[in-house]
Formats: C-alpha cells, sequence, structure tokens
C-alpha cells in the first residue's frame, strides 16, 4: 500500500514539473511553429531571393515601435512600394537614450496575417538580439521580398498593402535600463 501511495505521489510531481516544463516551453515553440509557417502574420526567414519578379506591386508600410525600453526607434522610409517577388531593402534607425547599454529583441509580425507567409525576409536585425551603447545610434537593414506566390493564393490575391511592424523590448535580463536598477536588481 506504502509503494503504491509513493508511486502515486512521484507520477503527481512527475505530471507538474512536466506540465510546468511545457507551460515555460510554450512560447518559444509557438514563435518557433509562427515563423515556420507564417501563421499569425508572422514572416517568415528566406534563404534565397525568388527568381521570378512579377508586374503587381505591393506598398509596403513599417510601423515601430518600443516596450520599456529608453530608446528611439524609426524607420526611415515609412513605406515602399516593390513588385512582387523584387527585394527590397528598408533601414531602420535606433537610439539608445539612456546612459545604460540596452540589450534588445525586435518582434515582429505583418498584417494583414494572410501575407505572413508571402512576406519573408533574406536578413534582418530581428533575428538575434541587439546591444545599443549608451547613446549610440545604430542602422539596422532589413532584406525582404514578397513571394511570388501571393499572386495565386485565392486567399492572399487581393493584398495590395503590407504593414511590417516591429516593436523592441528588453531581453538579457537587462529591464534595468528603462527601471533604473542594476542587474542584481539593486538601484544604482
Amino acid at each position: 500500500m506504502k509503494d503504491r501511495k509513493n508511486l502515486v505521489a512521484l507520477i503527481c510531481a512527475a505530471v507538474v514539473m512536466g506540465m510546468t516544463g511545457a507551460a515555460f516551453a510554450a512560447v518559444p515553440l509557438y514563435r518557433l511553429f509562427c515563423q515556420v509557417t507564417g501563421f499569425d502574420g508572422t514572416v517568415k526567414k528566406a534563404e534565397a531571393a525568388p527568381t521570378q519578379i512579377l508586374d503587381q506591386s505591393v506598398l509596403i508600410r513599417f510601423d515601430t515601435n518600443v516596450r520599456n525600453l529608453p530608446m528611439e526607434f524609426k524607420a526611415e522610409q515609412v513605406s515602399q512600394r516593390v513588385r512582387i517577388g523584387e527585394t527590397g531593402m528598408a533601414y531602420f534607425k535606433v537610439t539608445n537614450t539612456s546612459d545604460q547599454p540596452i540589450h534588445a529583441t525586435a518582434a515582429y509580425n505583418v498584417v494583414p496575417e494572410r501575407a505572413g507567409p508571402y512576406f519573408q525576409k533574406l536578413q534582418c536585425f530581428c533575428f538575434e538580439g541587439q546591444e545599443i551603447g549608451p547613446g549610440e545610434t545604430k542602422e539596422f537593414p532589413v532584406q525582404y521580398f514578397v513571394a511570388p506566390e501571393i499572386a495565386t493564393d485565392a486567399e492572399s490575391q487581393g493584398v495590395r498593402e503590407i504593414t511590417l511592424s516591429y516593436t523592441f523590448f528588453p531581453t538579457k535580463g537587462f529591464q534595468q535600463a528603462a527601471s533604473g536598477q542594476s542587474a542584481t536588481g539593486k538601484a544604482g
């Protein structure tokens, strides 16, 4: 009887630990799923530009946001018109307005969501975290294209405008840049 109770307790503990692990893994796994499939307006990373360029064009708008960071972030152009299949290049400027280094990552998506699988990037600052020094301004390029398959997809044929949106947020535990605290959590 005692062995049975111990077995039940062990199984319950394993289930709780497994569920806790699944909860922590859910966000990165969901993000990976969205990036691979283009689900929920998430842009995919491309290995190569398409070889086919269509006569149809799309207006790409750029939206920039900052969450809990002392920085300025803006696109050098508000929008660009590119032909479907053509590689476009956009530039973004980020300025750290504090006297502390900032470690940040840019999350991204596109609207309308149905354009997500077709809007793809060859190069982007959003693929990895960034460090911006105190008072430093950096310029980041984004090389992208709209895949020609968008023109034959029944749900996406009417897309003539796509908004690429970025939001920079603190990473690596460096939220003290916004709150004025050191990495140990003490005011500095």
